[in-house]
């Protein structure tokens, strides 16, 4: 499964960029991302232990990960990837937001197109119900994202 959602926010690439490039700013933003922690670097690479949760009806979805920053091109791309240590076989998980300055005729106002990437290899998150609850957190998401960085004095990288 391989989704991807565009929005544009009201902010420079530079400023989204700190609220995507840091997988522990994404609980602020992102429900979908209910905890994450930073740990030790995997071959100078940064990695945080993500625990995702998506509510379906009564019942709870939830699925820990531990992710890998595997490209950091300062205000444009940063990708994760699923990177566990435990010696056994996962299935994959790859997100990636990519940015683009969005220049209007005459409009001053900073604004930067963010396409996500989320590609998933296994069946835990699949299926039309599943879709539809991971495209409703996305939606919320997004709208959070532009709420923070519309914010005129609003923080940089929430925790």
């Amino acid at each position: 499964m391989e989704i991807e959602r565009h929005t544009v926010v009201p902010a420079t690439a530079e400023r989204t960029f700190a609220l995507v490039d840091d997988l522990a700013a994404y609980p602020a933003w992102m429900d979908l991302v209910h905890d994450v922690q930073e740990v030790s670097p995997t071959g100078g690479q940064r990695t945080w232990d993500v625990e995702l949760q998506a509510q379906v009806g009564p019942f709870a979805r939830s699925k820990r990960l531990r992710m890998v920053r595997v490209v950091c091109d300062v205000a444009h791309r940063v990708v994760f990837e699923r990177a566990e240590v435990d010696g056994r076989r996962h299935s994959p998980w790859v997100l990636a937001a990519t940015l683009d300055p969005v220049i209007a005729a005459g409009d001053v106002t900073p604004a930067t197109k963010l396409t996500m990437t989320l590609a998933y290899g296994g069946n835990l998150w699949t299926g039309a119900v599943l879709q539809r609850v991971l495209d409703e957190h996305v939606e919320r998401g997004a709208a959070t994202l532009c709420a923070l960085l519309a914010a005129p004095t609003g923080p940089e990288h929430p925790r």
